[in-house]
C-alpha cells in the first residue's frame, strides 16, 4: 500500500526485468531534440566468450551540439557509447500514471553504465565543457548607451522622505514649560472630554513624547470601547463645560 492507494503489482507477476542505465548528462540533452517518437540511436548486444556486450550508437542527425555557445557548432557528440555492466538486486521501478496511479514496472536485474568511446568528437566536446565551466559567472561589460528598459535606483525613497520631514517638523517644536502645557490641556478639556494624541499635538505643538508623558500624569488612555485611542482627565481633574460635557 501507498498514500496514493493500491500498487499495481502486474509487473511482478510478469517477472519483468529492468535495466537501471546511467548516462552522460550530453547524451540525455540529444535524445530530447528527437521529435515526435523518432529514433535516437541503436542499441547493439552481443556476446564475446559467453560475456554479454552492450553498445549505443547514436542517431547521426542528433550528434550537433548547440547547447554551449558559439563553439559548439564545431564540435559534435561522439556516437558510439559501450556500456559497462554490473548484476544487481532488490532494487524495483515504479511509475506513476496521469491519474496519480502507482504501478510497479520490474525488478531491476542489470545496472549499466553507457560512456562514450574515446574520439576525436568526445576530447573536442570535453575540452568544451572545460572551458564553459571555467568561464566565471558574473563578468564587467562596457555599455555603448545607457539602459533605459531596467530599473532604475532612486536618491531617496518617498516613505524616507515622509519620516525626514516628520522628524524635522518634530525637531522644530520646543519643549514648553511644564506648567504651560498643563495649561493648555485644562483649557482643552474643559471643551471636549475625549481627544486623540494627534489633535492634542496640534493645540499644544509639543513633541508627542514629551507631551505623552505629561498626560500620564494626569489623563487615562482608552484602550477600547466607544472612545478607544483616546485620551481624557483622571476624575480628579475633570470639570467640564456643561453643554460639551456628553460629546
Amino acid at each position: 500500500m501507498s498514500d496514493k492507494g493500491e500498487v499495481d503489482l502486474t509487473g511482478v507477476k510478469q517477472n519483468t526485468g529492468v535495466w537501471l542505465v546511467k548516462v552522460p548528462k550530453y547524451l540525455s540533452q540529444q535524445w530530447a531534440k528527437a521529435t515526435g517518437k523518432g529514433e535516437v540511436g541503436k542499441l547493439r548486444i552481443t556476446k564475446n566468450q559467453g560475456k554479454p556486450e552492450v553498445s549505443f550508437t547514436l542517431n547521426e542527425e542528433l550528434t550537433a551540439i548547440d547547447s554551449m555557445g558559439e563553439k559548439s557548432s564545431m564540435v559534435r557528440a561522439p556516437r558510439e557509447h559501450p556500456f559497462t555492466l554490473q548484476t544487481v538486486g532488490g532494487l524495483a521501478v515504479f511509475t506513476e500514471s496521469s491519474s496519480d496511479k502507482i504501478a510497479l514496472e520490474g525488478m531491476v536485474v542489470q545496472r549499466a553504465e553507457c560512456r562514450p568511446a574515446v574520439s576525436d568528437n568526445y576530447m573536442k566536446l570535453k575540452r568544451l565543457q572545460i572551458e564553459e565551466l571555467s568561464k566565471p559567472l558574473r563578468f564587467s561589460q562596457q555599455l555603448d548607451k545607457a539602459v533605459t528598459t531596467n530599473y532604475k535606483p532612486v536618491a531617496n525613497h518617498a516613505y524616507n522622505l515622509d519620516y525626514e520631514k516628520k522628524k524635522k517638523e518634530e525637531g522644530k517644536r520646543a519643549r514648553a514649560d511644564k506648567q504651560q502645557v498643563l495649561d493648555m490641556l485644562f483649557s482643552a478639556f474643559e471643551k471636549h472630554q475625549y481627544y486623540n494624541i494627534k489633535d492634542l499635538v496640534d493645540i499644544t505643538k509639543q513633541p508627542v513624547i514629551y507631551l505623552k508623558e505629561i498626560l500620564r500624569d494626569i489623563g487615562i488612555y482608552n484602550v477600547k470601547g466607544t472612545h478607544k485611542n483616546t485620551w481624557e482627565l483622571k476624575p480628579e481633574y475633570r470639570h467640564y463645560q456643561n453643554e460639551e460635557k456628553s460629546d
